[in-house]
């Protein structure tokens, strides 16, 4: 007779793994990363593959190039008159309070539009980089419920750092008063006191975006296999870290190495770029006002020209984003990448999905 099966010891997280997708390093999921993206972008070349994923990567990031756009106005002829009517235009809104409350609650509005559609595309972004297509409408439709987890975690933990900044500013301020009417604004108190309140910003914006960049590379990955919310994807990648915190510490050093290595060529390729679109628009813009002028006709601000130059003011911007994020889409995609290869070796579900995903 035989006696009663043997249990099998219990397997924790940390101890499970996927059959030929062991934990792998942070230097070997930069290899891998790497040779996945330029599989995925270039293997082959496809100019619809690029633009969706540039059109995704469009509200994932990214800066804006004000300085230079300020520049490029201000070079054009003083005919023109742009600044004078931006001046006007300022001086009426700020005359006009119900204008300032409408386009502080059109701004706000706007944002939280903005986030919600950075956390939906997040997710999109994994899915393409995991399946190797990118089906927008499939992936967000698939994955809303943890996008809309993802969104009200982000929300909240802006809200919760804009509050404790405010209220620090608050409790300093009586301090710096203090502090000013007492020894001058160029006393020592007053300067190391500005300048702690100054590491103190500076430190917790660094804090923030350390929490977002883990969110963004590892935790949802987690919350995109397993469909779970926030939490509990946290939970599962706070499991692991515990279990190897030196894989993850180094991890985190790999990771913002690359963020500057890859922005720096950015900077590379969208500088030159950026020049050649602002000289285009300013040449373009000075010929359209010299070429009135030759002909006997002063640009005059009205309902016709206004139209013309938003429109002008329209397909610029329209360009500088297009741009933007064509040149800064390949550096997205490595970086989520990396952050998937990394966490999907330890994650058994994720692992599993990668490793169906790339069967022929």
């Amino acid at each position: 007779m035989s006696g009663p099966p043997q249990r099998l010891p219990a397997q924790t997280p940390e101890t499970i793994r996927v059959p030929g997708f062991d934990a792998i390093s942070p230097v070997r999921a930069l290899e891998l990363a790497f040779r996945g993206t330029l599989h995925l972008l270039f293997s082959p070349f496809e100019g619809r593959l690029w633009v969706k994923l540039s059109a995704v990567c469009l509200f994932l990031g990214g800066g804006t190039s004000s300085a230079a756009f300020h520049w490029s106005l201000g070079t054009l002829p003083a005919e023109v008159g742009f600044q004078e009517a931006a001046r006007e235009l300022i001086d009426f809104i700020g005359g006009n309070p119900f204008l300032i409350v409408s386009l502080i609650l059109a701004g706000l509005g706007l944002s939280l539009i903005l986030f919600y559609l950075r956390a939906v595309f997040r997710f999109v972004l994994i899915d393409s980089i995991v399946q190797e297509k990118v089906l927008v409408r499939r992936a967000a439709r698939e994955f809303r419920r943890p996008a809309r987890s993802y969104f009200f975690w982000l929300l909240g933990i802006l809200v919760v750092a804009g509050m404790i900044l405010g209220a620090g500013a608050l409790i300093a301020l009586p301090h710096l008063r203090t502090a000013a009417a007492s020894s001058g604004t160029g006393s020592a108190g007053f300067v190391a006191m500005l300048a702690a309140i100054f590491l103190a910003e500076i430190g917790m914006g660094l804090l923030i975006a350390l929490v977002v960049t883990l969110t963004d590379d590892l935790v949802a990955p987690v919350m995109y296999a397993e469909k779970e919310r926030f939490t509990a994807a946290w939970k599962t990648v706070w499991r692991h870290f515990r279990a190897e915190p030196r894989a993850f510490g180094f991890y985190v050093l790999v990771r913002f190495f690359m963020a500057v290595v890859v922005g720096a060529a950015v900077l590379l390729f969208l500088f030159p770029a950026l020049v050649a679109l602002f000289s285009g628009a300013i040449i373009s813009g000075a010929l359209v006002v010299l070429t009135l002028r030759l002909v006997g006709v002063a640009w005059v601000w009205n309902p016709l020209t206004l139209f013309l130059a938003s429109l002008g003011l329209v397909l610029l911007m329209g360009a500088l984003l297009l741009l933007m994020s064509v040149v800064g889409m390949p550096g997205q995609v490595f970086l989520q990448d990396m952050g998937i290869r990394f966490i999907g070796s330890r994650v058994p579900s994720l692992g599993v999905i990668l490793v169906r995903a790339r069967q022929p």
